[in-house]
């Protein structure tokens, strides 16, 4: 209730807007109106960086169909359950031929500044891919969305190591389990990898409504999330209990101590820094063969050397297991559901 009577509520408003005004005009001091010529020159193309740190606990993560699949235990960390850290992520939306972070970009910019040698087949790679017209990185489209994952801090600029190394992560999951009206079964057991993150992109083309037609006649959105990555596992270990990998190996209570996955020996380590490399591109699509609609999955690539120092079955070791110039080339998938 208000007691206030109309001359004071008279009073009480006048009082309010002078005060308002008497704010609001050295606020708007500050501002300068700007002409044609220099709005036109205002492109918000600057992008936005975050600096990340994080750490990631998932207990359970279940899909349910007729059964159950099942994650759990699911840790995403820095090496020895630290703290995920030194990560920057760039974001921006490109102009027509812009230039933009992509990549071995920073070493290019290195190299080009004398900082690296670049009688090192690798440095100078990078120096002649990511060249640009006299900037690093990818030339991209107006309208395409880049999100560049690399360091905070590098370490040694003339560093190699410090640059490779400069973000640690550590994956754990208890098991990987499968249910249903007969029980659970355990896929996996035990997984901890550990290793470093390496340049890491993720674009999305805008291409509009445009569409192309894969070898295999699927017919794929051109507007896509293009997915490429490096990254190491420098130790690793898990049991695989009862599962397909990759529909090529049929193994049961196998155990695999000291795995590495990297880039360094063979006829394909040019341009990786020793580091294994990924990469997919991801859109809406049409499969050819049955004309069903679904998330299209394509170009997709992988190439590492794989070492599995100790490899058990059961209880026993029968010794070590090497692959060379490892690689999944020419790859689509359709994926929908039935």
């Amino acid at each position: 209730m208000s007691f206030l009577i109309p001359e004071a509520r008279r009073s009480l408003a006048c009082l309010s807007l002078m005060a308002g005004a008497s704010l609001a005009v050295p606020a708007m001091a500050e501002f300068q109106p700007l002409d044609d010529s220099t709005l036109a020159g205002v492109t918000g193309q600057a992008g936005v960086t975050i600096e990340l740190e994080t750490k990631l606990n998932i207990d359970h993560l279940i899909w349910t169909d007729e059964g159950s699949l099942g994650i759990n235990g699911l840790r995403l960390s820095g090496q020895n359950d630290t703290v995920l850290d030194n990560m920057k992520l760039t974001i921006d939306i490109a102009g027509s031929g812009e230039v933009l972070e992509h990549g071995f970009s920073e070493i290019a910019r290195r190299a080009n500044a004398g900082l690296l040698d670049i009688s090192n087949p690798d440095v100078a790679d990078a120096l002649a891919k990511y060249s640009v017209g006299g900037s690093f990185g990818k030339q991209f489209d107006s309208g395409d969305l880049v999100i560049h994952l690399g360091a905070s801090d590098y370490g040694d600029p003339t560093s190699l190591t410090d640059y490779l190394q400069a973000v640690d992560f550590e994956l754990a999951i208890d098991s990987i389990t499968t249910s249903g009206s007969e029980g659970s079964a355990s896929l996996f057991s035990n997984i901890l990898l550990q290793g470093y993150i390496g340049p890491t992109d993720l674009v999305i083309r805008n291409n509009g409504g445009a569409t192309r037609t894969l070898a295999n006649g699927n017919v794929v959105s051109g507007s896509e999330l293009q997915l490429d990555t490096h990254f190491e596992i420098s130790n690793g270990s898990l049991n695989w209990d009862a599962a397909d990998v990759i529909l090529l190996f049929n193994f049961a209570a196998v155990g695999i101590e000291g795995l590495q996955i990297h880039n360094r020996r063979g006829a394909d380590t040019l341009g990786h820094f020793g580091m294994a490399h990924a990469k997919a591109n991801l859109s809406r699509g049409t499969s050819a063969a049955s004309g069903k609609e679904g998330l299209s999955v394509h170009d997709v690539e992988f190439r590492a050397d794989i070492d599995m120092p100790v490899f058990r079955m059961g209880d026993t070791s029968i010794g070590s297991v090497q692959f060379t110039d490892f690689a999944i080339t020419n790859t689509n998938l359709m994926v929908y559901g039935h």
